[in-house]
């Protein structure tokens, strides 16, 4: 593996920097405590646990509440979206993420472009620590769901704010259907991080969405930016 040293590490969040499982698994604990408050039922945590472990995905507030008998409950899964999105997650980096966050941040510039409910998000990167890392930090949701990836805008935001642009950008995510379909447009470097626990780690990059590198983990990257500047 041998990357252009770059002026600016992009990095994504989600399944990147830390597991999304963990935080997905901490907004069910934060919904379970809500229901039992309110409906005195226990474990709903867990039956939505078990729906997401088992690939339900968009629909799994629908289908515990009705396991549990409140599929009457006007608004109930817009409740829990809410409780879900506005709790503190309990979340944290990986090792490996911390490490080569510690190195990088004292030798380049750093930055975040990540997607997702701001709020959420949000309350990802304030729990991470990740402020104290990064020099510039693009939530795409501030400008509307049209700009999530694989819109160009924050990309080019990146270009324009660090007055940087191509190979001395690269950008370090996780998803092949939409994190490197920009970053390819405009020549910027790109590494996936496929980590086997994250969720998605089975799906298949086409030629035209697929990152230049991928990686386990980002351990590789901070010895690779070590060996080249030594």
């Amino acid at each position: 593996m041998r990357i252009e040293l770059p002026k600016v590490f992009v990095f994504d969040i989600d399944d990147t920097l830390y597991l999304e499982r963990d935080y997905v698994q901490s907004g069910f604990q934060a919904v379970g405590a809500w229901f039992q408050q309110e409906f005195e039922i226990e474990k709903f945590a867990d039956r939505c646990w078990s729906l997401f472990d088992s690939g339900v995905r968009g629909n799994i507030f629908d289908q515990a509440i009705e396991s549990v008998g409140q599929g009457g409950v006007h608004g109930l899964v817009e409740q829990l979206v809410a409780v879900y999105r506005a709790h503190r997650p309990s979340i944290s980096l990986l090792p490996d993420a911390r490490a080569t966050l510690d190195y990088l941040h004292q030798h380049a510039q750093l930055a975040l472009i990540s997607d997702g409910p701001l709020r959420v998000q949000e309350n990802k990167i304030r729990t991470l620590g990740l402020d104290a890392y990064v020099d510039l930090i693009l939530l795409t949701d501030r400008w509307g769901r049209e700009d999530w990836k694989p819109s160009e805008r924050s990309y080019r935001e990146v270009e324009k704010r660090l007055r940087l642009q191509g190979k001395d950008c690269l950008y370090v995510a996780d998803n092949p259907h939409k994190d490197f379909v920009a970053p390819r447009s405009l020549g910027w470097q790109s590494v996936r991080v496929r980590r086997p626990e994250g969720l998605h780690y089975s799906a298949e990059a086409q030629p035209e969405t697929a990152a230049d590198w991928e990686l386990e983990d980002l351990t590789r990257l901070s010895e690779m930016f070590q060996t080249q500047v030594a």
